[in-house]
């Protein structure tokens, strides 16, 4: 399983937002900051804006804004919004496992092991933790 850029640049992009937290933050000054397309940021914030994770702010001082506290945030939540499920096989995407297979399937016990270790590791780091990693790197402007 590889998480797309399209999910490691929803966590950055919230990042950025967590650091100025209470400021507005352009899409434009994050793709600058980021070196990344303004483009691709506005398609990827409409999930998080839709979600609720972020508020828009109209206006010559607006942007975006984290819609909660970063602690309120985990890893896990925002790649799922960005990238869909983070299983890494498709029969476990839904709660219940729909697989014909799957009471023969002498596979599935790896799988759900793999999938309980990624929700383990993503769902136990919030956005917070990052914001504070980002402090302690060298250069806190580049992320």
């Amino acid at each position: 399983m590889k998480i797309s850029t399209k999910g490691r640049y929803a966590l950055r992009m919230m990042i950025e937002f967590g650091m100025n937290q209470g400021k507005c933050t352009k899409i434009s000054q994050v793709a600058a900051r980021q070196g990344l397309s303004e483009k691709y940021l506005e398609q990827i914030v409409a999930p998080l804006l839709k979600a609720g994770y972020v508020r828009s702010v109209r206006g010559a001082q607006g942007g975006y804004v984290l819609a909660r506290e970063p602690e309120e945030y985990t890893v896990g939540m925002i790649l799922r919004q960005a990238e869909g499920s983070l299983s890494p096989v498709s029969c476990l995407d839904d709660e219940v496992n729909r697989c014909e297979r799957a009471g023969r399937c002498a596979t599935l016990a790896v799988w759900m092991q793999l999938k309980e270790a990624i929700d383990q590791v993503v769902d136990g780091v919030t956005l917070a933790d990052l914001i504070e990693e980002q402090k302690g790197r060298p250069d806190e402007n580049l992320l």
